[in-house]
């Protein structure tokens, strides 16, 4: 495995993670990644030897469930935080200690690769949190080869649907969409993801939803998805959402609680993510 991680900007330009950088977030990634892997990373293959990017590895998440899926790639994993990329190259090397992984930390609007350096691009959960998707898009369209690929995926917070319904889980659903937006991102963006790829210049432009519904019959779901994953991640902006006089301390905890209700036995959980594929045209 390359071990090397290359410095190319590590200034925070791309706008502010909503959910920061703890511990308990990047295991919140991780189980989503693990808990989504076969619904998400359907059809994304890359063949031998091929040259991919994937744009905002994180904590390695997805990272370590494209490795599993194409083995002989050629993979070079960008993040702007520099503590990400320490954590993503130690999840890789536990699971596989053989892949050959290139790491950078870069911005991705001033990435540090030639025109038409890679194959194929995957991003995953990066451009709800960049304050410029279109911009990112069209940056990462410069190091794709003609007729090369582009694969994004990207959730929709308008999307959750649960059951025993909530006023004060639904509020709290929307503070976190605002938080977001006042972190310059868009946790809406999945809905669309479609236009973006246009107005950035891809072509042949698919957009495929893909849903997850979690019940009484699937409680390892509701407990890794509904619970550990969404529930967690809205829990995460709490004290947030309490400093910016959104909600009190008592409706984010009774909102929280009731999400909680939604993995139970009883409860029920729907959300959407949308995954794109696009080719360079040009």
């Amino acid at each position: 495995m390359d071990t090397t991680t290359e410095t190319a900007s590590e200034s925070m330009t791309a706008g502010g993670y909503v959910h920061g950088y703890s511990g308990r977030e990047a295991r919140r990634l991780g189980d989503q990644a693990d808990a989504l892997a076969a619904l998400l990373h359907e059809g994304t293959a890359y063949p031998a030897g091929s040259r991919v990017l994937e744009a905002g590895c994180g904590v390695g998440a997805q990272t370590v469930h494209l490795v599993a899926r194409s083995p002989g790639m050629r993979l070079t994993a960008v993040d702007l935080s520099p503590a990400s990329l320490d954590q993503a190259r130690a999840r890789v090397r536990a699971s596989f200690p053989e892949a050959r992984v290139r790491w950078r930390c870069a911005d991705l609007r001033d990435l540090p690769f030639p025109d038409a350096a890679f194959d194929h691009v995957f991003v995953c959960f990066v451009l709800e949190h960049v304050p410029d998707p279109r911009g990112a898009l069209e940056a990462l369209r410069r190091v794709l080869r003609p007729g090369g690929t582009l694969t994004v995926i990207e959730g929709d917070h308008g999307s959750a649907f649960f059951h025993p319904d909530s006023a004060h889980a639904r509020a709290a659903i929307a503070h976190q969409v605002a938080l977001q937006a006042a972190a310059g991102g868009d946790a809406l963006l999945g809905r669309r993801l479609g236009p973006l790829l246009g107005e950035a210049g891809y072509g042949r432009v698919e957009v495929v939803p893909r849903t997850v519904y979690a019940d009484g019959a699937r409680p390892e779901l509701a407990r890794a998805f509904t619970r550990d994953t969404f529930t967690a991640m809205i829990e995460s902006v709490r004290d947030e959402a309490v400093a910016a006089g959104l909600a009190t301390p008592a409706d984010f905890d009774r909102a929280v609680a009731d999400l909680r209700r939604a993995a139970g036995p009883e409860g029920t959980f729907h959300y959407t993510f949308f995954k794109a594929t696009a080719v360079n045209p040009r």
